[in-house]
């Protein structure tokens, strides 16, 4: 019996699986150590899944989670469930995760929109090209806290229609002070900003925020996919922002000439099939 993790910023999704066949699903709240330390990680393993899956005899457990690329913080979140599993721990980036999920052993280019944002080329066994994310700070263009920011920015900027700037800021009960707060001295601030592009999803007809996601995209799609092979290869994508926005992502892939592949909103299906394998 296995135990594999899915984790994003904003939530971590564990399957227990046996033969090929899920067991149980957990959802807990997001894991990435570039914003957690070992001692949060943990607190958050031992008090949402533990409890779910003490029942349980894991045999190995194979974790994949945003900023798992550095050895230091692979480190981190392995100890930090070999403390509460006892089973041997291994750990991988997400984009390891998104690329066995959406190419398998094929090769391609491999994205994730969701939260936050990453790409990878994928040479059917290994990652071998990456573009740094950077975050959403720097980068992470066209994820979630980024179209959020761009949201916000707009609005407060007065780059939205009196109207649409009304409804935004109504529909939340939010107040520039409000934002500013939330943005630059609460935690995680990606998941708050992130939160908020759903009201792009709900007016994407409005030319105003149809503009907003399609440049998002564009600029995602320029500044990352464009330094790989895409012309003689498909570009996957997974997430929830791909998976929602699907029209507007193909739209700009259209205008760039970049040929879309498979976009599904969760690789966990397609972790199961690769460990059953």
């Amino acid at each position: 019996m296995i135990l594999i993790a899915d984790s994003g910023s904003t939530k971590t999704d564990w399957c227990v699986v046996e033969h090929g066949q899920l067991v149980q699903q957990i959802f807990t709240k997001g894991i990435n150590p570039f914003f957690q330390t070992e001692e949060e990680i943990g607190k958050e393993i031992e008090e949402s899944l533990m409890p779910e899956i003490n029942k349980y005899k894991i045999d190995s457990v194979f974790f994949y989670g945003a900023g798992c690329a550095f050895q230091e913080k692979i480190d981190m979140v392995r100890d930090a469930v070999a403390k509460h599993i006892d089973a041997p721990v291994e750990v991988f980036s997400d984009l390891v995760a998104a690329a066995h999920a959406l190419c398998g052993k094929e090769p391609g280019i491999a994205c994730i929109m969701g939260t936050g944002s990453n790409s990878c080329f994928y040479d059917g066994e290994a990652v071998t090209e990456n573009v740094s994310p950077l975050g959403f700070i720097l980068g992470d263009e066209g994820s979630g806290a980024v179209l959020g920011k761009l949201l916000v920015g707009d609005c407060l900027k007065n780059q939205l229609s009196p109207e649409l700037k009304e409804k935004f800021l109504s529909q939340y009960q939010l107040t520039p002070a409000i934002i500013l707060d939330r943005v630059y001295k609460k935690p995680f601030p990606n998941r708050f900003l992130a939160s908020l592009s759903r009201f792009l999803a709900e007016n994407i007809e409005h030319p105003q925020i149809h503009a907003l996601v399609l440049n998002g995209f564009k600029l995602f799609l320029t500044r990352n996919v464009m330094q790989y092979d895409y012309k003689n290869h498909k570009v996957h994508f997974v997430g929830s922002v791909a998976y929602y926005y699907s029209k507007v992502l193909i739209e700009a892939a259209e205008e760039l000439n970049i040929t879309v592949g498979n976009i599904i909103k969760s690789p966990m299906t397609g972790l199961i099939a690769y460990h059953a394998n």
